[in-house]
C-alpha cells in the first residue's frame, strides 16, 4: 500500500520511479476508467517496468467520466472554467487533505514559510464561479499567512493599488497572485516600482483580452509593476500539484510531480529534451484519481527536468491555466 508519506518524502529519481510504478498498478486495479483505457491500448500491467511505459489518460476523460481510484465519499468537486454551454472537467476529490498537503509543501519548497508573506489575490474570473481548485488553494494560503492584510480583491483596484504601495514601502514581503487579464488591467491604472513584491500570474485572458506570447506579456508586467521577473503557477483542475516558475517561463516541479513530453504525431512516443511536444504530467498526489495525465498543452523539457509551456494543441478549448498561445 502506498502512503502519503511515501509520496511526499521522495528524494531521488529512483524513488520517484519506484513509487510511480506502484501507483500505476494501484490505479490500474482500482480505477475502472483508467483500466479500460489501458486495456484498449493492450497494456499488460505486469510488463510495465518504467514510467515511459505507463499509459497517460487523455485529460478530456475528466469531462466525460468519473475518474476515481477508490469508493470513498467525495469531499470536494473541482471544476474547470469554461464559457456557457462548454463541457467542463470535473475532478472528484475523495481526500482533500492530499491536495492541501501537496500545495502547502509545494509552496514551501519554492517560497519558504508562508507566514513571511502577505498574500494578495486578484482572481476575479475564478472568484465569480463555484468549484475552482485555485481559489481553494489561495484561500488556504491567505489564511496560513496569518496576516491581517492578506485577502482577495475583485474589482476594487484602487484599494489594491493603495495597499500594494503601502506594504512595499514598509518593506513587507508580498505575493500578488493574479489572473493575467486582471494584472494587465491593474498596471493600466497605475505604474508601480515594487521592491518587496512577487507578481505571480496564473495565466488566462478568459476571453477578456487577446492572447499574447509569454515574452511580450512578461515584459509588459515587469515594466508595469517595476519588477525584474514575473513568477507563474502551472496547475489545473485535474491535478493536485502545481509547478512554479520563478521567472523566464521556466517551470520546476515539486519532488512528487514530473513531466514527460510526447510526440505530437505519436502519443505513445517520447521526444528528446529541447524539442516541442505534448505535456504529460505525473502527479503522485493524485493517487485517488489518476496520476498519469496527457494534457492538451504544448511544451518542452530541459535536461535538468525543468520545462516550458509553449501553447496548446489546435482545436482544444482554452482552459486558462497558464496557457500562452503562440
Amino acid at each position: 500500500m502506498i502512503t502519503t508519506t511515501d509520496i511526499f518524502t521522495i528524494s531521488s529519481q529512483k524513488q520517484f520511479e519506484k513509487i510511480a510504478l506502484k501507483v500505476f498498478r494501484y490505479q490500474y486495479e482500482n480505477n475502472k476508467v483508467y483500466q479500460d483505457f489501458c486495456n484498449f491500448l493492450k497494456t499488460d500491467p505486469h510488463k510495465v517496468k518504467s514510467i515511459q511505459q505507463i499509459p497517460f489518460l487523455p485529460i478530456q476523460f475528466f469531462k466525460s467520466h468519473e475518474v476515481l481510484s477508490n469508493t470513498d465519499e467525495i469531499q470536494e468537486t473541482f471544476t474547470s472554467s469554461g464559457t456557457t454551454g462548454m463541457i467542463t472537467s470535473k475532478h472528484l476529490v475523495t481526500d482533500v487533505s492530499l491536495y492541501e498537503e501537496s500545495y502547502r509543501k509545494g509552496f514551501s519548497e519554492f517560497y519558504g514559510n508562508i507566514e513571511d508573506y502577505v498574500v494578495l489575490a486578484l482572481l476575479p474570473s475564478y472568484l465569480e464561479r463555484e468549484g475552482s481548485s485555485l481559489i481553494y488553494m489561495v484561500k488556504d494560503l491567505i489564511e496560513l499567512s496569518n496576516h491581517p492584510e492578506s485577502g482577495f480583491y475583485l474589482n476594487n483596484h484602487d484599494e489594491l493599488i493603495t495597499k500594494l504601495i503601502a506594504l512595499d514601502k514598509a518593506g513587507q514581503n508580498v505575493i500578488l497572485i493574479g489572473v493575467t487579464f486582471a494584472l494587465l488591467d491593474l498596471i493600466e491604472q497605475h505604474q508601480f516600482q515594487l521592491q518587496h513584491t512577487i507578481i505571480m500570474e496564473t495565466g488566462g485572458m478568459k476571453g477578456k483580452r487577446k492572447e499574447m506570447i509569454r515574452e511580450e506579456l512578461h515584459d509588459q508586467l515587469c515594466e508595469g509593476f517595476g519588477v525584474a521577473a514575473i513568477h507563474s503557477e502551472y496547475g489545473m483542475t485535474e491535478l493536485l500539484s502545481q509547478a512554479y516558475s520563478l521567472g523566464n517561463g521556466v517551470f520546476e516541479c515539486p519532488a512528487w510531480m514530473q513531466i514527460l513530453v510526447r510526440d505530437t504525431e505519436d502519443a505513445l512516443t517520447y521526444i528528446p529534451d529541447g524539442k516541442t511536444g505534448g505535456i504529460n504530467v505525473i502527479d503522485l498526489a493524485n493517487i485517488n484519481s489518476c496520476s498519469f495525465i496527457a494534457t492538451q498543452d504544448l511544451g518542452k523539457k530541459n535536461p535538468n527536468n525543468s520545462f516550458e509551456v509553449l501553447g496548446r494543441f489546435d482545436n482544444s478549448d482554452i482552459r486558462g491555466c497558464n496557457l500562452m498561445v503562440i
